[in-house]
């Protein structure tokens, strides 16, 4: 396998803690289906046959939630070593559950469930280290599903805001940390609009509340945020 599909599969959760010559020496043992997509190609369709979950070797796609009269919900970008339908991969519908279309000239490994729960016929060491990804993978997403329900529940932008950022300061242990995610990314973890979201945070930074650039956010008074936290 080429070294930067290996690189790819190596940013990957599921080969945490293998090696890229351990992980080519799985490929067969996993039986790769790579496929090559053009700009705007989609690769999967909401609805169909799932039979497998795919990781992003080379370019960008995006994950889309299309509503009954049509619209798109752009669930998540993605980017080389991300893994998309390992959720849905392992449910009894066996149909995907989005729409993921290439924004770029696209290369993505698709890795039947079936390859990766059965028994290995090459006694692979590493598979169980496989299994165990995935099942910490799976258990994180809906730690994180349930995460973002405990936020869509809370009433105003302030208290959804100091929340998040109140329990990522507790996380962190300090005042200063960077989030995992741009501010897109959280406006859609927290079900707000990001310009609604940016006026509520400059206003917090006015207040004395907080400071930040970027994702790096600085708790500048502790008990203000924690007051508004529901």
């Amino acid at each position: 396998m080429e070294r930067k599909y290996l690189m790819a599969l190596k940013k990957c959760e599921l080969f945490d803690n293998i090696e890229i010559d351990n992980i080519n020496s799985m490929v067969p043992c996993l039986d790769l289906n790579i496929q090559n997509f053009k700009k705007n190609d989609f690769v999967v369709r909401d609805g169909d046959a799932l039979n497998s979950f795919g990781i992003v070797l080379e370019g960008e796609a995006s994950v889309f939630k299309e509503s009954i009269s049509g619209n798109r919900i752009l669930i998540k970008n993605l980017g080389p070593g991300e893994m998309f339908g390992e959720i849905a991969a392992f449910a009894s519908q066996n149909k995907w559950p989005a729409l993921v279309q290439a924004n770029t000239p696209l290369t993505v490994c698709f890795i039947r469930q079936d390859r990766l729960v059965s028994e290995c016929k090459n006694l692979c060491q590493f598979h169980k280290t496989l299994i165990t990804n995935m099942l910490r993978v799976v258990s994180e997403r809906a730690m994180m599903l349930n995460k973002k329900i405990e936020y869509i529940s809370i009433k105003t932008m302030r208290s959804k805001l100091c929340t998040f950022l109140y329990e990522n300061y507790l996380r962190n242990g300090k005042t200063i940390f960077k989030l995992p995610m741009n501010r897109e990314q959280m406006a859609e973890f927290l079900n707000v609009s990001r310009p609604s979201m940016s006026r509520e945070l400059s206003r917090m930074k006015e207040e004395g509340i907080i400071d930040y650039y970027l994702s790096t956010f600085k708790i500048l008074d502790v008990d203000a945020l924690k007051s508004y936290c529901e």
